[in-house]
């Protein structure tokens, strides 16, 4: 693990070494060329040029807005503004094939810039998984209140793993006396809910959700988009 992860702490958080930004680097192009593969295979699902940039549009947005902290939550992790929504709202306009890919891509920038480890498994769970799981959203971006559902199940998705992930690698942080179950269903449960009921809340107000739609209906490929209303 020396070669591409050193323990900068002393007590087991580690960081990537020169040699582990070289492999993931290695990884990330092969993990993408895979997607790619999988999602233009015989033509179908391709990704057009105006889904690309409107996606690394909305990954860069969420990215900046993940470091904007409003408030800590009282069993500790950060509250965000709107980070996990611009994931998600990606579904909504494209659907789970582009949406997926994307969240793939937002969680390996996660992890490559202020990453938290431990373990490799931890940090695939924490960072690939979790974040990508928000990609979920995209399989209502045609149902009605599809924008509603599908941040909903990206959140809960995310919420799964990220509770998973507290249970396997940091039950030694749940207070004594207390399982490591219930610490990481409320410690994760606090943080995510409290986002996602303050998004939900501004993804109702009748002019953002009226501006919301008209995006997705000028950054969809007309072609190929079948119509949802909320």
């Amino acid at each position: 693990m020396d070669l591409f992860l050193q323990d900068v702490s002393g007590e087991g958080v580690y960081s990537f070494t020169a040699g582990g930004y070289i492999l993931f680097i290695i990884l990330m192009v092969a993990a993408l060329l895979t997607v790619s593969y999988f999602v233009n295979r015989e033509g179908k699902g391709a990704m057009s040029i105006r889904q690309l940039t409107t996606s690394a549009l909305c990954i860069a947005l969420a990215f900046i807005l993940s470091n904007v902290k409003l408030f800590k939550a009282p069993m500790g992790g950060s509250v965000t503004v709107f980070s996990m929504f611009f994931i998600t709202y990606i579904g909504y306009m494209y659907g789970p094939r582009v949406s997926l890919a994307a969240a793939f891509a937002y969680g390996l920038l996660q992890m490559i810039v202020d990453p938290y480890i431990v373990s490799v498994p931890q940090l695939i769970c924490d960072y690939v998984l979790a974040f990508t799981a928000l990609g979920l959203a995209g399989f209502f971006h045609n149902s009605k209140y599809g924008m509603y559902k599908g941040y909903v199940l990206g959140v809960l998705g995310r919420y799964f793993f990220s509770v998973f992930s507290g249970v396997v690698f940091f039950a030694d942080y749940a207070p004594e006396g207390m399982s490591p179950v219930v610490y990481s269903l409320l410690y994760n449960g606090a943080y995510l809910s409290i986002e996602a009921a303050l998004t939900l809340v501004v993804l109702m107000v009748p002019v953002v959700r009226a501006g919301l739609n008209r995006l997705k209906h000028e950054a969809t490929d007309y072609s190929v988009r079948k119509e949802a209303t909320l």
